[in-house]
């Protein structure tokens, strides 16, 4: 069953959203950050992305950095940048990129969902990062960039998704600066709210989509609230963290593309070699990058060249849904034994790169600072939904979402 609280979120008023709302923190570097920010002072990346006020940040204690969060988000409250609405509410997000469009009910979900694994996870976190998310939401006293949670479709659900839509006009309607539409829905209704949350009390699981270290500091900074209130009823806001909720059908998944440093001390021709034993290699004749078409198969550059790996069949474990992740192979067969990236989390020779740039970023990317990169086939939700369901973790940056969710948008007061 499906737990899903209603809040007064703090929203951006309508004549400046579109320039509040920024993309996630962790989509986009410090440098890319700080010139997102350069001419636009309410962008939200000033409070999700502090350390770019910070020439820096290693050096800084870190205390001081979330603490210029907390300021600037107080600073935009105080001068209306945002306002609060005055009854516990959910919301409606539409996001809309060329012929794709998905719409998800905004509001909050229990942290103990989360703790007893009714809310299914499919990545290991990295303790630093959530330790940064943990110190933010905790500093800001906030969640402020909601976590994308999917869950198997419920036509009950779309139904009264789609009458509201068709009744009632968005509070918000703007355009980003990567060309997807962003639709908000206010819903204030008490007919509307029961009858969405009745909906969601027949979905047994939700998944985390994307927002894995949001998730898991913001149950962390809640369970810290507890040990601090320990006569708290349950009912309180840190009890609960932000989401927003779309059917699994509706979502799309691109692929999540590797760059590794160097060749681990081979030569090309022994690295070729050291392939085959695993891979069909062939030299891709076509023209511009290889993108793979079909799983088991992965397009590689290598100085200036694209090649055609196809895992041989005896590799691929078929019977087990995690062994025949082209992720998983890729992993277990090549950049562990050959590459030696053993622990691609924490490896610093190894960079991902989400399918919405590109392949020609890989090719931009072993052209100037590394030296071999591979493209993928998309994991689907289908594959990630099953490997959760068996509380299993795919290897990290498996699956790449787009469009992107845009922080800023609703916030969530502890």
């Amino acid at each position: 069953m499906t737990v899903l609280k209603t809040f007064s979120a703090f929203r951006p008023k309508p004549y400046i959203v579109s320039k509040v709302s920024a993309l996630p923190y962790d989509v986009m570097n410090k440098q890319e950050a700080k010139d997102s920010v350069k001419n636009n002072p309410y962008s939200f990346l000033n409070i999700d992305k502090p350390e770019i006020y910070f020439e820096d940040s290693e050096k800084h204690d870190k205390s001081e950095i979330y603490e210029h969060a907390k300021k600037y988000l107080d600073k935009m409250i105080e001068e209306g940048i945002y306002e609060q609405d005055s009854t516990p509410s959910l919301y409606l997000y539409r996001l809309t990129m060329g012929e794709h469009s998905q719409i998800g009910v905004v509001g909050c979900v229990p942290i103990d969902a989360y703790i007893k694994n009714n809310i299914k996870k499919h990545e290991l976190t990295r303790a630093d990062k959530e330790q940064d998310r943990i110190n933010h939401v905790d500093t800001c006293n906030a969640h402020t960039g909601p976590i994308f949670l999917t869950y198997n479709q419920e036509l009950n659900i779309d139904e009264i998704i789609e009458e509201y839509v068709d009744r009632y006009e968005p509070v918000y309607n703007f355009v980003s600066s990567d060309k997807v539409r962003h639709e908000v829905w206010h819903i204030s209704s008490k007919e509307y709210i029961e009858k969405i949350q009745a909906a969601f009390k027949k979905v047994p699981n939700l998944y985390i989509a994307d927002g894995h270290h949001r998730a898991a500091a913001a149950v962390q900074v809640g369970l810290q609230r507890r040990r601090e209130n320990p006569n708290y009823t349950g009912e309180e806001e840190f009890n609960y963290f932000l989401a927003v909720l779309f059917p699994d059908k509706q979502l799309k998944i691109l692929d999540y593309n590797r760059v590794v440093k160097d060749l681990n001390g081979l030569t090309k021709k022994g690295f070729l070699s050291a392939i085959e034993s695993c891979f069909t290699v062939n030299i891709w004749d076509g023209k511009g990058p290889y993108h793979p078409e079909t799983p088991h198969s992965f397009g590689m550059y290598l100085e200036n060249q694209w090649y055609i790996l196809k895992a041989k069949e005896e590799i691929i474990d078929r019977s087990n849904s995690l062994f025949s992740l082209d992720v998983f192979i890729l992993q277990k067969y090549l950049l562990s034994p050959i590459l030696g990236i053993q622990d691609p989390r924490t490896d610093e020779r190894i960079d991902f790169i989400g399918g919405i740039r590109g392949l020609k970023e890989i090719e931009y990317r072993v052209d100037t600072d590394m030296k071999v990169g591979f493209s993928l086939y998309p994991t689907t939700i289908e594959e990630l939904m099953t490997l959760a369901d068996l509380n299993k973790t795919m290897p990290p940056k498996s699956t790449w979402f787009e469009p992107k969710l845009r922080s800023g948008i609703f916030i969530h007061r502890l």
